[in-house]
């Protein structure tokens, strides 16, 4: 065990951008939903953390009408998976969300009194979509952290946002800043459906790569735009940037390409899963590379033994800003389950 953590000793190595699973999975249909919380126990146990949030959807999810008894379902899936978690001491407690109606929808402070009141204690945050400037979110924080208080949660809940439009693309620094927000999720569906036709439909997907595909996610120039301005946002204030759904699930190549230029080229730490196949192909896109995690286990280890100090490694300088970085991959390589080297796994293991 070392004596000093990298936490403790890395100005900013807290930073929330690597504090959360980089995966984010959506199911809105009830069969689904009890599949994907059993998927995220098995994986659990098998990784030894929970890689992924499972989000129980209640915008798109709800069927019109029927918002009461979708709200009670989701308030029993949450609460099932808090106590079977507690009857197995060896898997990881597990991470459920919610995404309720969006704040102008006559659902939403019914959705949040229903679910946060009867399962704030399973919640690991609520998704706010459609969310459009800064009062947004204000009210929707106001209204979850006056019923999540009348629950007895004692924490506060986080909550994540949806930005659909190009009015939210603008204030996405100023929506980010908010203390309560924990993270942005960039809404392509809606974003591309909100320019009145002016972006092809081409632009909702991905590019088989022929030459007259056209444009799509990762080449059209307002939807890369936006994509930047929300992972700009999001680093600026310590947030979160979950990168959009890929709706070629079938095709893994495609969607692990996908991730990994979300990641590596767009600055993303999350992503979205909206069918069970995409979850492992996710987290093999976002982890490190083998030689990376060795890479950064050897130079931390270093590091430590220098107290912190400067060093230099085959002629390289590395000083606390490069440990930084080399925490915060280790930190991913751990949220995507990736074996470590002892050294490095002894700061995770308290």
């Amino acid at each position: 065990m070392f004596m000093q953590h990298p936490r403790d000793i890395l100005l900013g190595a807290q930073s929330a951008s690597a504090s959360l699973p980089v995966c984010d999975h959506y199911s809105g249909v009830e069969v689904r939903m009890v599949k994907s919380l059993a998927l995220q126990a098995e994986m659990s146990q098998e990784f030894g953390a929970c890689v992924f949030d499972v989000t129980l959807d209640c915008e798109d999810g709800a069927p019109v009408g029927g918002e009461k008894d979708h709200a009670h379902m989701v308030v029993a899936l949450a609460n099932k998976a808090q106590e079977a978690s507690k009857r197995i001491a060896s898997i990881a407690p597990p991470r459920v969300a919610v995404r309720v109606h969006a704040v102008d929808h006559p659902a939403f402070e019914q959705d949040v009194e229903m679910i946060v009141g009867g399962a704030a204690a399973a919640l690991c945050h609520v998704m706010i979509p459609k969310v459009e400037t800064l009062d947004d979110v204000v009210r929707a924080a106001k209204w979850v952290d006056k019923v999540a208080a009348t629950s007895g949660r004692s924490s506060p809940l986080p909550l994540h946002v949806l930005i659909e439009s190009p009015a939210a693309v603008h204030r996405a620094f100023e929506i980010a800043a908010h203390p309560r927000v924990q993270s942005l999720s960039f809404g392509l569906m809606d974003f591309v459906s909100s320019h009145g036709g002016v972006i092809p439909a081409n632009a909702m997907g991905l590019s088989s790569g022929h030459a007259d595909s056209g444009l799509d996610q990762f080449s059209h120039p307002l939807v890369v735009r936006a994509k930047l301005e929300i992972s700009a946002a999001c680093h600026a204030h310590g947030k979160v940037p979950a990168h959009c759904v890929v709706t070629e699930f079938s095709d893994v190549a495609l969607l692990q390409s996908a991730a990994r230029r979300a990641s590596r080229a767009l600055g993303y730490t999350r992503m979205w899963s909206i069918h069970p196949a995409q979850i492992r192909p996710i987290l093999e896109a976002f982890a490190p590379l083998t030689e990376e995690i060795e890479l950064a286990s050897t130079i931390l280890l270093a590091a430590a033994q220098a107290d912190w100090a400067p060093i230099s490694f085959k002629g390289k300088l590395h000083d606390r800003a490069s440990y930084r970085y080399f925490w915060h991959l280790l930190e991913r390589a751990h949220q995507t389950g990736r074996t470590l080297p002892d050294e490095a796994q002894a700061y995770f293991n308290s």
